[in-house]
This record gives structure tokens, C-alpha cells and sequence, in this order.
């Protein structure tokens, strides 16, 4: 058996376990036993808090349940209205691993039945428009909202159309793969599945002794889990490798740099030098798209210094690709970014404008924010709104009491690197620099086989039993 189908077949098994046997297995892990003990919040030990006035969250979403989760346990008989038109609940880092054979698609689709309680009323439609002047919104349905306290928890949204050329529906074809593309309504994984297709497609053409290029994109704009495109390359590649096959793997980022902290991008270097044929070009943006002859278009940024000064130029580089791996410029959902609650200038520029660390708007005191849609620093991963679900739930009471905001945000980022099958760097860190969960683990740039089997077996039972119900 390969490693690939072991490794299915054991988390086959997984999913089948109870609530009680996935916590006893998760018990037996010193790794997740560690990650628990400085995570679960004690909700048996809180008295809650009689406040009254009506909360509305808007999103459902990691962020979206678990700020509802942690405000339910938290107030007395509470009046908390989600707003959500998804039943179906995506394990959205699932995706990679069932774009590279680790999982498979049912195995990351939930149900947002089993985390939204009778007590709260769920109007499954979305936002058209927020109007925070009048503590009010309007839904695609015609419908008016009105709020006391509002938490917006609406996430990122994928734009595939500001790619010139580029539809959501060419992906899954011509050589084109994105593994964030999801239907929630449908309730299908299809950028996983999809991508696992395209590998597989990338596969026979190398067996078949074809030397194809696969370019992996990464775009100018925020993303949800910044270290995601990486991720792809680095198990695309040690999937080939793997079988002892090999060709040209070029990556591409807007970026300048293959990570933010240094001792992680060294790691990361030493990653792409493992494997033979792979390269990045830094300051490459993805513009455009030729799908029918496969030619990728970027907006390349070319600086030099030296003695003579600076040197700087733009111009447009095209790449000929057989396999095109897209990860899409993303944004807020419009309602939010057309809104008065969003930054007007500087790189949070359409970002929900809240403090970096209470998660309370900076101008509309009875508005926080929780995960994607934030324009922080940091936090567009569903390590960060597991870390602002207590704290944006602690902050809005005492905002409904007429108290001192207290809880502070450290930043808490999380980016589980997969520099291949079997090992991921868990690149934990904040503001202030590395946050190692495991603390005789201080750095976070080691590659461990300890986290891939945590990542793999243990993530998606806490996920789904305790950070969604708001124990963690």
C-alpha cells in the first residue's frame, strides 16, 4: 500500500470515531494534549453575564460560529441572531489535503446544524448592505436587520474575474487548478478534488516522459491562510519526487520574500533546493490568463540598487505554462467592503477597520470583528479567530456593560507549512514575533513529523468538538 492510501485508510478509520473517542485519542497525543492545555477556555468556570440587547452575527463561518459559541456561554438567556445562508460547513484546511491524497472530499463537509443551537434564531440569507449609522441591515432578501451589537464574521471572498481572461468555471480545465474554490450551497470540496485531478493529470504526463511546467501563483492581495500556495507547491513536488519523477516547478508571488520571518524562509529555501527543477520569481503578480493557449500573464516589479542608485521599472512578463495552479485575489464580501466600517487608506485599505487588539471598531463602538475580515496585522487563518472568538466575546460584554475593554489580541497567527509528506513547520508567531504552542519547541522553523500527524489526525476533531463549540 502507498503511502498515500495508508494514509487515507487510517483517517477513514479516524472519521468513524465518536466525540468521546476522538477526544481520547486526541488525550494520548503529548502534542495535542499540549496545544489543549494552553487553549481550552474553562466556559464551566465562567458565570455568565445577564446584559441584555440584541447581537447580531454576520457570518457563518469558523469565525461566525465560534463567536456565537463563546457569547452563548457567556451570557444569560443571550438574544443572538447569525446571519448565514450556508448549511454546509467546509474544514477549509482540508482542502490541500485532499488536493494531495490525504484526505478525501466528504471528509472536511459538516453540518452548521450540529453548531447552531435551537436558541438561536438563524436566518439563512446574507447581507446586501450594512448601514452603521442606523445600527442596521439589509438582506439580499429585501428584509431589514436591526442591531444593538453587531460582530462581523463574514470572511474573504474569491475573485477569480479579476484575473483578465479568467472565470471561476475555467478552473478544472485546460491545465487550470485552484484549491480554494468551494460551493458551499452544494456542498462540495471542488477545489480539492479538483486539484487531486490535476496532480494526478501532471503525474501521467511526466510518466509519459513529457516535461510539463506547473507554475503555482500567489496574488498581490491578502489571502485566507497565507501559507497555502506553498503548501500546494511543496507536496505537488514531493508527490512527484516521491515516485522518482521530476520536472519544472516555477512559483510566483507578488511577494518579495517566501515568508515574513527570516529563520522560516531559510527553512523554506532550503525546501525549494530539495527539489530539482523548482524556482520562484519574486514580485510577479498575476494579471491575465490565455486559458485556450496557455500563457500566463504578470505584472512584474524589477528594483535594483547599487552603487548608481536605484533602479526601478514595471513591465509584463509572459509565461508559457502547461499546468497552472491559481490562488485568487481576494477581498471582504461587497455588503462590507461598500460599507462605512471598512479602512479608507493604507494596506488595510476595504478591510474592516477594528483595533488590532480589542477587535472593536475604531469609530462604531458597537461593532467587533473576528477572523478573515479583519484588517489587522495579522489573522486570516482559523488559528487567529480561535484566538479572537474569547476575547472579541469577553470585549463586546464589557461593551454592553459600559466597561474598560480589557482583553487584548497578541496577533496569534498560525501558517502549518508542508514542506513535504510527513513533516510540516508550524510557524506559530504574533505580533511580537514566534508564539510556539509546544514551548520546548521554540523554533518554529523546524520541520517535524510530529506536527504532520497532529495537522492530519488531531486538527479536524478539536476543530469540529471544541474550538467550533467554543471549548478552545
Amino acid at each position: 500500500m502507498d503511502k498515500e492510501s495508508s494514509l487515507n485508510k487510517s483517517l477513514h478509520v479516524q472519521n468513524k470515531l465518536s466525540r468521546r473517542d476522538a477526544l481520547k485519542l486526541m488525550g494520548i497525543s503529548p502534542i495535542a494534549a499540549t496545544v489543549i492545555a494552553n487553549s481550552v477556555t474553562p466556559i464551566e468556570a465562567e458565570a455568565s453575564t445577564n446584559v441584555k440587547g440584541k447581537i447580531v452575527i454576520l457570518g457563518g463561518g469558523a469565525g461566525g460560529i465560534m463567536a456565537m459559541a463563546h457569547l452563548r456561554s457567556k451570557i444569560s438567556n443571550p438574544d443572538i441572531t447569525i446571519i448565514a445562508p450556508n448549511e454546509i460547513h467546509l474544514y477549509q484546511p482540508g482542502q490541500v489535503f485532499i488536493a494531495t491524497g490525504v484526505y478525501e472530499a466528504d471528509d472536511i463537509i459538516m453540518n452548521n446544524n450540529d453548531f447552531i443551537p435551537d436558541d438561536i434564531k438563524w436566518i439563512k440569507d446574507e447581507a446586501k448592505s450594512i448601514d452603521a449609522d442606523n445600527n442596521k441591515l439589509t438582506l439580499r432578501s429585501g428584509e431589514e436587520i436591526a442591531y444593538d451589537y453587531l460582530v462581523v464574521a463574514t470572511g474573504i471572498q474569491y475573485h477569480y474575474e479579476w484575473i483578465k481572461g479568467l472565470t471561476k468555471e475555467d478552473i478544472g480545465t485546460n491545465g487550470l487548478s485552484s484549491v480554494y474554490l468551494s460551493d458551499l450551497e452544494k456542498g462540495t470540496a471542488q477545489g480539492g478534488t479538483l486539484s487531486w485531478k490535476w496532480l494526478n493529470a501532471l503525474e501521467a504526463d511526466v510518466q509519459a516522459g513529457k516535461k510539463p511546467r506547473a507554475i503555482f501563483t500567489q496574488p498581490s492581495t491578502p489571502i485566507k491562510c497565507g501559507g497555502a500556495p506553498q503548501k500546494m507547491l511543496y507536496l505537488c513536488a514531493d508527490y512527484l519526487k516521491e515516485r522518482q519523477l521530476h520536472t519544472e516547478f516555477i512559483f510566483t508571488t507578488a511577494g518579495a520574500s517566501l515568508f515574513s520571518l527570516g529563520n522560516v524562509t531559510k527553512e523554506l529555501q532550503k525546501t525549494q533546493n530539495s527539489y530539482e527543477g523548482m524556482s520562484t520569481k519574486f514580485k510577479h503578480n498575476l494579471i491575465e490568463v490565455n486559458v485556450a493557449d496557455k500563457k500566463a500573464h504578470f505584472h512584474y516589479i524589477y528594483e535594483h540598487t547599487d552603487e548608481w542608485g536605484t533602479e526601478s521599472r514595471e513591465e509584463e512578463v509572459i509565461l508559457d505554462y502547461d499546468y497552472l495552479h491559481i490562488v485568487p485575489p481576494m477581498s471582504p464580501v461587497d455588503a462590507v467592503r461598500d460599507s462605512t466600517l471598512v479602512w479608507k487608506e493604507g494596506r488595510a485599505k476595504g478591510w474592516l477597520e477594528v483595533d488590532k487588539f480589542t477587535l472593536q471598531h475604531r469609530h462604531y463602538q458597537n461593532v467587533f470583528g473576528i477572523g478573515d475580515v479583519c484588517g489587522i496585522p495579522m489573522g486570516k487563518t482559523g488559528g487567529s479567530a480561535r484566538h479572537h472568538a474569547p476575547i472579541m466575546a469577553k470585549n463586546l460584554i464589557s461593551a454592553m456593560q459600559k466597561k474598560e475593554l480589557k482583553e487584548k489580541f497578541d496577533g496569534y497567527t498560525v501558517c502549518p507549512l508542508k514542506p513535504r509528506y510527513g513533516e510540516i513547520i508550524m510557524a506559530e508567531f504574533g505580533y511580537d514575533g514566534p508564539m510556539p504552542s509546544v514551548p520546548f519547541w521554540k523554533d518554529i522553523s523546524v520541520p517535524r513529523a510530529s506536527w504532520w500527524i497532529f495537522d492530519v489526525y488531531m486538527l479536524k476533531p478539536m476543530y469540529q468538538h471544541l474550538m467550533m463549540r467554543g471549548l478552545m
